[in-house]
């Protein structure tokens, strides 16, 4: 049986959901023209007025912002309330500039926590559930709002944050945690020790809301298998708020946006031409309920597709694809587009866990790609021979994919460092700027 938080909007109407839509974009854009100068400069740089904003097909007169814009802007130049009306920060992990802190306000966070509570009660989470958050805490998004969405489900929450493997699985085990929440790549990790140290049938997770970082179709279904749950798909981002911008129902046919607080996009990434739902694009973001931190048609850079067929989870709300790369940071060697994806569907395709790495150079003007892949621990015992035509047969399926050669050295089981946070997937040697 299908699980709501709030049916009465996650199953509305088409027409309810763009009235409501239309109402609180027309009053986000004044209150944005109102209190916040730096958009306002963008809007009359654009020659557009808030009088120009009257329903969402209006929404392409307005301009983007773009990350750059959140650094030009630091730290306070977007937001939109007094500081005596923000009840808190929450910050990116960014590692190059200034880093992106967003402003919430007691209204920003309980809406948050509402949207977390949908994903728990969309991966079938009610309030006699014990869901174990072992997503970062801090100024990282991704505790702090699956642990509010928690509460508002009403499940018993243990606030975890990651790391400490360890005490992770001593309190699933004896706390008997029924839903777990981190990153995909450390839900990997926790499956491999959990197995390791026999205490399979000690767990009694019956689903994981997986976030945060890129990951396959092949990397879901083996974390089902090793852990005995069904896997869910969540989305966020610190600028929108965090987790809980869209999630996965139990259709697991792609995330459903919460469309009463964001309206969605997909862009043209060269061109900013919007474009008809169905074609990949960049995704652009607009929040329609934010108070202290409203950014308008927030170029996100993640690649996707929106849907709008219908659900048959009995939600209404448009659903947007897994996000297939990035239109910044994907890598592009010898002038070929390669997304980490399309290397670990491979990997994962000829039975190798996803524990890689992925390293480019660039020697005498010419780009060098080289996936290193952790052997299976049957393998680490093969000869070299053997070892050597498996590297082959890496070589020949990720040419066939990628359409350029890459070299393949496979490694030591557990040789490859761990993630307890984002995986470290790509180490680019190359000087680009």
């Amino acid at each position: 049986m299908e699980r709501y938080y709030q049916p009465e909007i996650e199953c509305a109407s088409r027409e309810q959901i763009l009235a409501w839509q239309n109402e609180r974009l027309v009053k986000q854009v004044r209150h944005v023209y109102d209190h916040v100068p730096y958009y306002r400069k963008k809007m009359e740089e654009k020659g557009v007025t808030p009088d120009d904003i009257r329903s969402v097909e209006d929404l392409s007169k307005l301009p983007f912002l773009t990350k750059a814009d959140l650094r030009d802007a630091y730290p306070y130049g977007l937001c939109g309330m007094p500081l005596s009306q923000c009840v808190r920060i929450q910050s990116t992990s960014g590692t190059t500039g200034r880093r992106v802190v967003a402003f919430y306000t007691q209204h920003d966070i309980d809406l948050w926590d509402e949207c977390c509570a949908r994903a728990i009660m969309a991966a079938g989470g009610t309030n006699e559930d014990v869901v174990q958050v072992s997503y970062g805490y801090g100024l990282f998004t991704g505790g702090p709002g699956l642990n509010g969405g928690s509460h508002k489900v009403g499940c018993l929450t243990l606030p975890m944050s990651s790391g400490n493997t360890e005490r992770q699985i001593q309190f699933m085990c004896d706390l008997g945690a029924t839903i777990i929440c981190c990153t995909p790549s450390y839900a990997a990790y926790l499956a491999e020790s959990i197995n390791e140290q026999g205490l399979r049938d000690k767990i009694h997770l019956k689903a994981g809301i997986f976030g945060a970082e890129a990951w396959t179709q092949e990397m879901r279904r083996d974390i089902e298998k090793a852990l005995g749950i069904k896997a869910y798909d969540i989305y966020g981002l610190t600028e929108i708020s965090g987790p809980g911008v869209a999630f996965e129902c139990s259709a697991q046919t792609g995330m459903h946006i919460n469309e009463d607080h964001f309206i969605a996009e997909i862009i043209d990434p060269d061109t900013g031409e919007v474009l008809p739902d169905g074609s990949k694009g960049e995704l652009v973001f607009t929040c329609l309920t934010k108070e202290a931190f409203p950014l308008l048609r927030y170029r996100t850079r993640d690649i996707c597709v929106l849907t709008r067929e219908k659900c048959s989870c009995g939600r209404t709300h448009v659903k947007m694809s897994k996000p297939m790369g990035r239109s910044d940071d994907m890598l592009i060697v010898k002038g070929v587009n390669v997304f980490p994806s399309q290397i670990e569907t491979v990997l994962l395709n000829k039975g190798y866990a996803a524990n890689y790495q992925i390293i480019v150079d660039r020697v005498n003007n010419s780009d060098r790609l080289e996936v290193q892949v952790e052997m299976t621990p049957e393998m680490f015992s093969d000869t070299v021979t053997h070892i050597t035509a498996k590297e082959r047969e890496l070589v020949d399926a990720l040419k066939a994919m990628l359409g350029i050669y890459a070299k393949v050295t496979l490694v030591a089981p557990k040789s490859i460092a761990r993630s307890e946070g984002k995986a470290v997937r790509i180490i680019d040697k190359r000087k680009l700027y």
